[in-house]
């Protein structure tokens, strides 16, 4: 990895921590983060021309894998016409038709650039509409760099260590209220005692950011009932979940209609594109026609659009049959090597959707997860590079399967992580 190293060296001296994600920096996991070269189906090579099986998949957005032909024929095409206009295109309205077609809760939608661009946005409209400026987030939900988000978030925040970020001034997150997931008691009790000043409750309704946490049953269905009693707006954060889970996230699987849904990720098929969107009545809050200022001026790139379209149009009911049953192949098998290997750790899984927790007997919120072993992740995620699985660097992220990997990929995961907690 001599390449790597050289460029992650250079990378240190003119970019802060070598990257610009900061879980990209492996500093959870030790070593010297692989920079990547290429990717193509389930597999990345390296700059120094090392192949992996791919189950990071750029964080979730890539659902058919690496340069899938379709997407790549789109962004070739819609790049041949322009790259960006700053004005309205067509892919736009399509792309739109396209998420409210399959999510009956979103009635409006508009498209920006990033899951933190949504979740900001969201929130802002929900304050806009309710004319209440609190909000109620789970510990461990990570929701973008935010200001009033991070309070006691996940993702790379809670890779470091960090509940709170430095530069986030104590009024920032002084409405934010933080609640433990699973726990409708807690959030009953934030809405009895400041129901009047909270204007939205903010939830991952399945986690991935703290690595993934399921939902337990009722809990999805007792936040709808309690923000519809208390006059709350619900807002899910389906950027990760989104078109992964189901077509229409998680709300298709439980029947569940959110006030406002954060979307991303796959919506963009691998390029920036994130949007948010809820009943019509709520989204005309905001400008040109409302008083809740949002606007970008990349906002429904061409690029990303094209990207989009591409990759939500050859998904369908046999892409989520297919994601199941790798992801329940998988389950199965790697639960079999803990096992045999007498390894205490929990596996969570959703879909195509899973992590290893380490040292725990079960992870359910955000108190459960960070009692995980880090260490003994750290040694796992190396093993399996040495073996040729690229996992996320973090204990506290989830891993993905693609429609590009197969049964030998799943089967080759489980080999090797049966050789690696053997050589522990």
């Amino acid at each position: 990895m001599k390449r790597s190293e050289k460029l992650f060296a250079e990378a240190r001296r003119i970019i802060p921590g070598g990257v610009n994600s900061p879980v990209r920096a492996w500093k959870s996991v030790g070593g010297c983060p692989r920079f990547i070269s290429r990717g193509q189906g389930a597999r990345i090579t390296d700059v120094d021309g090392r192949s992996y099986v791919d189950m990071v998949c750029s964080w979730g957005p890539l659902i058919f894998g690496h340069a899938h032909p379709s997407v790549v024929r789109a962004v070739q095409e819609a790049a041949s016409r322009g790259v960006s206009f700053g004005a309205p295109t067509p892919g736009e309205v399509e792309l739109a038709r396209e998420i409210t077609g399959v999510y009956p809760s979103i009635e409006k939608v508009r498209l920006v650039s990033s899951g933190t661009e949504a979740a900001m946005s969201a929130i802002r409209v929900a304050r806009a509409f309710t004319g209440k400026p609190g909000i109620v987030k789970f510990a461990g939900c990570y929701h973008g760099h935010v200001d009033a988000l991070l309070v006691r978030a996940g993702s790379g925040a809670a890779t470091f260590g960090t509940p709170d970020s430095e530069g986030v001034p104590e009024a920032f997150v002084a409405l934010t209220r933080v609640a433990q997931f699973n726990d409708l008691g807690e959030v009953e009790g934030f809405l009895r005692s400041y129901g009047r000043e909270i204007g939205a409750v903010i939830v991952e309704p399945v986690v991935g950011n703290m690595g993934v946490v399921l939902p337990r049953a009722g809990f999805l269905e007792g936040l709808r009932e309690l923000t519809r009693r208390t006059g709350t707006l619900l807002i899910f954060d389906e950027v990760i979940t989104g078109f992964r889970l189901a077509k229409g996230g998680v709300q298709e699987l439980t029947g569940i209609a959110a006030d406002l849904t954060c979307l991303g990720k796959i919506l963009g098929g691998g390029l920036p594109v994130a949007a948010f969107g809820g009943r019509s009545e709520i989204m005309d809050k905001l400008s040109p026609i409302g008083g809740a200022y949002q606007a970008g001026t990349l906002s429904g790139n061409p690029l990303a659009v094209a990207a989009g379209l591409a990759t939500l149009r050859d998904l369908g009911p046999k892409s989520y049959v297919r994601l199941e049953a790798l992801g329940a192949r998988l389950e199965e098998k790697i639960r079999r090597v803990l096992r045999d290997r007498r390894v205490q750790a929990v596996l969570n899984r959703a879909g195509s959707m899973w992590t290893i927790f380490f040292g725990v007997e079960r992870v359910r919120n955000f108190a459960e997860a960070s009692a995980a072993d880090t260490q003994s992740y750290a040694r796992f995620f190396h093993g399996m590079l040495e073996r040729g699985f690229y996992l996320p660097p973090s204990q506290f992220e989830a891993a993905f399967l693609s429609l590009a990997h197969g049964e030998a990929e799943v089967d080759g995961a489980a080999d090797a992580a049966a050789e690696a907690l053997g050589s522990r």
